[in-house]
């Protein structure tokens, strides 16, 4: 007897049927791997961006106003769960275009007013497309919480194409960060039903961060400005007080007098 191979079908329990779910499987594989590789990359392409400004800062001017940069991307049961949750459709389209916190960024700055420098400076970049904003540092939550939330969109060129991929950045003090860290944390300890006496404790705690992080920057305007006076009378071809620099003093002496020298 001739043993007969098996036939390729559609009708429902055959072997064709079988084969074609394991084809969709895998595509509908290749497609998951495709999108989650997507908020990668848009999260190392931020990451570039915002380290180039921290390295740039600390290499020029006196101080980085970027103390700290961490990053996180939600696993792919958080993104299904959270799907179902608020009821968005469950395809990959719908989730892009509801779920907007899938890759997340928090940078931490020394001062208030390195939030919304930082803020300006990505915010100014060409590929960078601000789509959101909440100021929680002006107009802070009602249990205190403080932070500079973006939603921004960034291309991310993948082999066959260009996805828009959006990317949360969180902005906020070393304070702030502090306090934001602290108040989870008591609400993991008890599951959200906090003692309004901790809520009260949490919102009194968020005031004086408040007020450290003012007091703070205010100490540091008063230390560059005594610091300006006092260069004021500097010889101008003086090297003292730059950084460390690859070549000699005298050739770069020789580089300054080429490009002030007349022609």
């Amino acid at each position: 007897m001739v043993a007969r191979r098996p036939v390729m079908t559609d009708a429902p329990g055959r072997p064709g049927d079988a084969l074609a779910t394991v084809g969709a499987l895998r595509e509908l594989k290749l497609e998951l791997t495709r999108f989650l590789m997507s908020y990668k990359f848009a999260t190392d392409e931020m990451l570039t961006k915002i380290n180039i400004l921290k390295e740039e800062f600390s290499s020029i001017h006196d101080y980085s106003p970027i103390e700290h940069v961490s990053s996180r991307l939600k696993s792919p049961e958080g993104i299904l769960k959270k799907a179902i949750r608020k009821g968005y459709p469950l395809e990959l389209d719908g989730i892009r275009d509801n779920i907007q916190d899938i890759a997340g960024i928090r940078i931490t700055c020394s001062f208030i007013s390195d939030t919304y420098r930082i803020r300006d400076l990505l915010a100014g970049q060409r590929d960078v497309t601000v789509l959101k904003e909440k100021d929680y540092i002006r107009k802070p939550k009602t249990n205190g919480y403080q932070s500079l939330h973006l939603i921004v969109a960034i291309p991310v060129f993948m082999s066959d194409r260009v996805q828009p991929v959006t990317v949360e950045i969180q902005i906020r003090t070393i304070a702030m960060d502090f306090w934001a860290s602290l108040e989870h944390k008591i609400y993991y300890k008890y599951n959200g039903a906090v003692p309004d006496t901790l809520v009260d404790d949490l919102r009194q705690a968020a005031d004086a961060a408040n007020r450290l992080d003012v007091k703070m920057e205010l100490m540091h305007d008063q230390v560059v400005a005594l610091e300006s006076g006092d260069s004021d009378d500097a010889d101008l071809f003086s090297f003292d007080g730059l950084p460390p620099f690859p070549l000699p003093k005298g050739l770069l002496e020789s580089f300054m007098r080429g490009r002030t020298d007349p022609e």
